[in-house]
């Protein structure tokens, strides 16, 4: 039976669900069963780790290099991002950027959003600590019109005040708002610099012009770097930091306790290192297990295009707990749009099933009539490989979407070559040319309010064609 107690926290009175049997046993746990719970919570808890390094990064890492500032405040970049932008994986370069780390212990944080012309795309996407897109705020949900928005943790009970267009609800207290705001061309930079300059979030007591509510600090632990979360059992100390944040959902009690036989259980310290050494190296086992999984699935399932980007992001509900399948989104490119909002072709191999490489050289056919179907804008990205970062390049060209259109040099039919390669295909071809490095490489496209026959498959990316 579940009793409730009461904990203090940042001055209020919350209820915390105490699950009984949390705890390790040391004395029956086997290897083999520690391997297969290593292998399960580690494919649960890339999503949980990988958003956690990233937020560390940006919002308590003061001093670093990827810092943007401090939790519960706004943060604009008045420019698209570039290859020293090396936090994130497979970053879009389409629209600046502004984020905000929202920490709704205390109270909610209030989203102010100007009216913006008609035409000109925005979101507003809104990632809880599992990584789930629980909601958002754009011109494809909300509207051009501009509008106030309360966002709530999960254990919010307040009265909402007037002016409040809408109220979204979190479930994990620390939520990344990512805001992305359409660039249709160099010059158009100081119009996006104005909006960014008008969204505004506030705490809902400024709002209301109450006393603000204190904020206890949390002794936050060191993440571990993109790397060391593929390989170090350290990996689990983190997940169990990071669980202490994330309330039990109903639907996974029974695996909170199962990960619990190890150790981790988010309400107690966890150490791997005080473990016996059989269970540390079958926890390390267990990790190798899950990035085995997740090659044959990517191998089976996303190289053939059968699992798209549309089937790895979007809600808890949307995603049904396919852990397996956020962990591959995580991977591939963290922060993903649910499809309504944009969808990711991914093109990783030729026309003959080969991975990609600058020592070749490639060409990416749109046939008249079969350019992406977007409402909004769409794009091809590069990315090296392993980083899957954008890629240096003399022409500080890290993409080409459908803004560039007019400098375009189109087909004899109309339709629209693109040049995929490392080196220049000539000054003609030049526009149609995206640099791509000397080694193995990843191309993404991106369809911002992709049509309907984006979304049911009736459209289908074309392959990239190798050259001599």
């Amino acid at each position: 039976m579940r009793c409730l107690l009461k904990r203090e926290r940042s001055g209020s009175m919350q209820e915390v669900v105490s699950q009984p049997g949390l705890r390790a046993n040391a004395d029956t746990l086997t290897p083999e069963t520690a391997r297969a719970i290593a292998k399960d919570a580690y494919i649960y808890g890339f999503p949980l780790v990988d958003h956690y390094r990233i937020q560390h990064a940006f919002f308590a890492d003061v001093g670093g290099s990827q810092y943007k500032g401090p939790w519960n405040t706004l943060i604009n970049t008045p420019r698209v991002f570039t290859p020293e932008d090396t936090a994130i994986q497979t970053p879009n370069s389409d629209t600046p950027y502004s984020h905000i780390g929202l920490d709704l212990r205390s109270e909610p944080q209030v989203i102010t959003v100007p009216p913006i012309e008609e035409g000109r795309y925005f979101c507003i996407q809104l990632i809880d600590a599992y990584t789930h897109n629980f909601d958002y705020i754009g011109t494809r949900t909300t509207g051009n019109g501009g509008g106030k928005y309360l966002i709530a943790g999960p254990s919010w009970q307040g009265e909402v005040p007037a002016g409040v267009t809408k109220v979204i609800r979190s479930e994990t207290d620390f939520v990344f708002a990512f805001f992305r705001t359409q660039l249709f061309n160099p010059a158009d930079i100081e119009n996006v610099k104005r909006i960014q300059a008008s969204y505004r979030v506030e705490p809902l007591s400024a709002f209301v012009g109450a006393e603000p509510v204190s904020m206890a600090k949390i002794d936050a632990v060191a993440p571990l770097s993109a790397e060391e979360q593929k390989t170090s059992i350290k990996f689990f100390n983190v997940l169990n930091f990071v669980l202490k944040f994330c309330s039990t959902h109903p639907s996974e009690t029974d695996l909170r306790m199962r990960f619990a036989q190890v150790g981790f259980n988010g309400n107690e310290s966890f150490d791997v290192a005080a473990l016996p050494a059989d269970i540390q190296d079958a926890l390390a086992q267990g990790m190798a297990d899950a990035w085995e999984a997740f090659a044959d699935l990517k191998r089976t399932k996303i190289d053939t295009g059968q699992l798209t980007s549309g089937d790895v992001f979007g809600t808890r509900e949307y995603l049904k707990n396919d852990y397996l399948s956020r962990m591959v989104g995580a991977v591939l490119g963290i922060y993903g749009n649910s499809k309504e909002e944009a969808i990711y072709p991914v093109l990783s191999v030729d026309f003959d099933g080969e991975p990609l490489s600058g020592s070749n050289n490639y060409t990416l056919r749109f046939a008249p009539g079969q350019m992406p179907p977007a409402r909004a804008f769409w794009s091809l990205t590069m990315y090296k490989l392993p980083e899957s970062l954008l890629v240096a390049n003399p022409l500080n060209r890290y993409l080409l979407n459908s803004p560039m259109m007019d400098q375009f040099v189109k087909d004899q039919d109309g339709g629209l070559t693109l040049y995929i390669q490392a080196n220049s295909p000539g000054h003609d071809k030049e526009p149609n040319w995206l640099p791509a490095p000397p080694g193995p490489f990843i191309t993404y496209m991106r369809l911002y309010s992709p049509k309907s026959e984006a979304l049911d498959g009736r459209w289908k990316p074309p392959t990239l064609i190798k050259v001599s």
